[in-house]
């Protein structure tokens, strides 16, 4: 194995992470709660959200943007989902709803991943990582990418690392012209990675245990938080 797991997880689908000075930010794909962690993975505190199939989360700006995927597979439809793909901001406090705009390909979202006033996000068709302006929400770049299953993302230097999950990679792209700059293959007995993020020298990653009607082949048994020294 090429992980190491780090602790278990507070909830039963953790889809997507992003590491803060205040600790590391989980998207629960089950109930689409945000869980904040510690170190040692005791929960600091948890915010309802209106996002529906929670996916990939990101902190930045002042706020929470959360990956809303379409429609819920997970738990019972409320009154506030809309089965659209879409990208929340949220109040950073209480994640209560702030704004919110449609995804760059009008389709669903995995990966999303703040990177000094502007966004970067997955899209699947055609296979894409997008940078879009935090502000205004218009699209800045994007380029193309050949793998499936484009998940978790992650800024480093020159690149944003991007979790594959089904096949277990993850593959950093060049943010100019998304050239590969290295890439990570997981053992069969690692965790599928679905959220990533880096702190440090350490990627960690997340396996929701959850493939929903298209990749349930893709489960391990159990959620898991697992981390890869870089």
């Amino acid at each position: 194995m090429i992980t190491s797991e780090v602790f278990s997880s507070p909830c039963k689908h953790p889809n997507g992470l992003q590491w803060t000075e205040n600790g590391l930010y989980v998207m629960d794909q089950e109930l689409d709660d945000v869980y904040i962690l510690d170190e040692k993975g005791n929960t600091k505190n948890k915010l309802q959200t209106i996002t529906e199939n929670g996916s990939g989360i990101t902190v930045g700006g002042g706020f929470i943007w959360t990956a809303s995927n379409g429609e819920t597979q997970a738990r019972s439809f409320r009154k506030t989902d809309t089965h659209k793909g879409l990208i929340y901001k949220l109040d950073l406090d209480t994640g209560e709803y702030v704004d919110k705009f449609p995804t760059p390909d009008g389709g669903g979202i995995h990966g999303i991943e703040w990177d000094e006033g502007f966004i970067w996000i997955t899209a699947f068709n055609p296979k894409a990582i997008y940078k879009v302006d935090a502000e205004t929400y218009e699209i800045i770049s994007r380029f193309l990418v050949e793998e499936e299953r484009l998940h978790g993302l992650a800024r480093q230097d020159k690149g944003i690392w991007c979790a594959h999950t089904s096949t277990k990679k993850i593959i950093k792209y060049d943010i100019d012209n998304g050239s590969i700059l290295d890439t990570i293959q997981l053992d069969k007995d690692d965790p599928y990675p679905h959220g990533m993020s880096i702190k440090k020298d350490k990627m960690w990653i997340s396996d929701s245990n959850f493939g929903g009607k298209l990749h349930s082949n893709t489960l391990m048994g159990k959620p898991s938080f697992a981390t890869i020294n870089l």
